[in-house]
């Protein structure tokens, strides 16, 4: 069923926010992140030692603050793989350092487990040209959020990425995706975000101020990192894209990554580095249909058959009788 987004429209949320009488609005909707951190006020006046340990140790509560959002990430997670399992994707939609870091989950995905836009797609305000130049207002551009997803549908899951929890670029995406009867989820570092009361999941990080105020490319940025790196392996774990904790998806682009797979394959099995690298030979590089080969015993046709079957080495591996090692 499709739900309503019940997401109003305000005027800082359209391009242009910024001119006239907006800024007042947009003051009274400060976040933790852009107030003054009372123990950083001098550090303009430290040592390179101390500004270094100041840093280190307004970033050692990174870890903590994603854990308190376990259940959270989890419940993402479970959204995501369901809608992959149903023909769907997941979208991150973000601007500046929050949507570089959903451009760079997603594309780190293709050579580490095989998955691209099939599965994850990424949406950066401004465009690529955003990932290495400012674009001026993109992040204001309500119509772009929406424009960038337009081609979500009612299987697929949006993830907004919003340090403020406030981004109009991300208020538009995640308003499509509502109307499109999609599952959103928003990634924040404000524990009381304006739009989180309007998506499926909320991941709410309380990372405090920042050791230089408003830099959010620092904590809050450390804190998404996490978040996302934990919520896409989670997603290639429960799909199968694992075996053990090994990596069965790579793509030998270079001689390191195919002594990696031979390596892999011998961990996995406990058998003679050559051997493996023959049955990879065999299997045309494909580590999955190898590694069931390894397993099983069988040759690359029922490898292959038994892993269309759906659920990875284990599943393919214990319908041909095999004995998955650990």
């Amino acid at each position: 069923m499709t739900r309503t987004s019940g997401l109003s429209a305000s005027p800082h949320d359209r391009a242009g926010a910024g001119d006239g009488d907006d800024w007042r609005e947009i003051v009274g909707l400060v976040s933790p992140t852009e107030e003054r951190n009372p123990r950083t006020t001098d550090i303009d006046l430290l040592p390179t030692g101390d500004v270094v340990r100041l840093i280190l140790d307004e970033d050692a509560g990174v870890a903590g603050a994603v854990r308190a959002a376990q259940a959270h990430v989890t419940r993402a997670v479970d959204l995501a793989v369901d809608a992959i399992r149903a023909g769907g994707r997941v979208h991150y939609a973000g601007a500046g350092t929050s949507g570089r870091l959903g451009v760079l989950d997603a594309v780190e995905l293709l050579p580490t487990y095989g998955v691209g836009e099939e599965w994850f797609d990424a949406h950066l305000a401004g465009g690529v040209e955003a990932m290495t130049v400012s674009v001026e207002g993109a992040e204001d551009d309500v119509a772009a959020g929406r424009r960038d997803v337009d081609h979500v549908g009612p299987h697929d899951v949006v993830v907004g990425l919003a340090a403020s929890g406030r981004t109009p670029y991300v208020r538009g995406a995640l308003e499509l995706a509502r109307e499109r009867g999609a599952r959103t989820v928003l990634v924040s570092a404000n524990p009381a975000a304006v739009l989180a009361p309007h998506v499926d999941v909320a991941i709410l990080l309380d990372t405090g101020p920042e050791v230089v105020t408003g830099s959010t490319r620092m904590k809050a940025a450390s804190a998404q990192k996490i978040v996302l790196n934990t919520f896409s392996t989670a997603v290639m774990v429960r799909l199968g894209k694992t075996y053990s904790n090994l990596m069965v998806d790579v793509r030998a682009t270079n001689a390191k990554l195919r002594a990696r797979l031979v390596r892999l394959l011998t961990q996995a099995t406990g058998l003679d580095p050559d051997a493996c690298a023959d049955v990879l030979a065999e299997s045309g590089g494909e580590v999955q249909v190898a590694l069931v080969m390894l397993l099983a015993g069988v040759d690359v046709r029922a490898a292959r058959q038994a892993l269309a079957d759906g659920g990875g080495v284990r599943a393919a591996v214990a319908r041909l009788g095999g004995v998955p090692a650990r």
